[in-house]
C-alpha cells in the first residue's frame, strides 16, 4: 500500500466517523424535535428508528475510531439504519428539523457505504 493510499483511506475514514458523529448529534436533537410534535412525529416506530439511528451511528464512529477490523459490517449496518430513518423523517414533512435530520443521515448513508464496499 502506497502512502498516497493510507492518507487518502485516512481522509475517507475520518469523514465518515465525522458524518456519523454530526448524524448521532442531529438524531438526538430531532428526537427531542418530535416527541415535542407529538403526533405522527412521536409515533413509537419513528422514535425507535431515530434511537436506533442514533445507537448504530455512535457504534460506528467507535468501530472507526478503533480501527477494528469489522468496521466494514459495521459501516454497512449503519448505512442501512440511516437510509431508513431519512425515509421515516421524509415522510413527517418539509420542515427545517425533519429536513435536517434527513441530510445529516443521507450523508452518512453516503460515507457508510463507501466503507463498508472499501477493500
Amino acid at each position: 500500500m502506497t502512502t498516497a493510499h493510507v492518507h487518502r483511506a485516512s481522509a475517507e475514514m475520518q469523514e465518515c466517523i465525522d458524518a456519523c458523529l454530526a448524524c448521532h448529534a442531529t438524531c438526538i436533537r430531532t428526537i427531542g424535535y418530535c416527541l415535542a410534535q407529538g403526533g405522527r412525529h412521536a409515533a413509537p416506530d419513528h422514535i425507535r428508528l431515530m434511537a436506533d439511528c442514533v445507537e448504530m451511528c455512535q457504534t460506528c464512529a467507535h468501530f472507526l475510531l478503533r480501527g477494528s477490523e469489522l468496521h466494514h459490517q459495521t459501516c454497512g449496518l449503519c448505512a442501512e439504519v440511516c437510509r431508513r430513518c431519512a425515509e421515516s423523517c421524509e415522510q413527517l414533512g418539509n420542515d427545517p428539523a425533519m429536513q435536517a435530520c434527513v441530510a445529516a443521515c443521507r450523508r452518512c448513508v453516503a460515507t457508510c457505504e463507501r466503507m463498508a464496499h472499501a477493500a
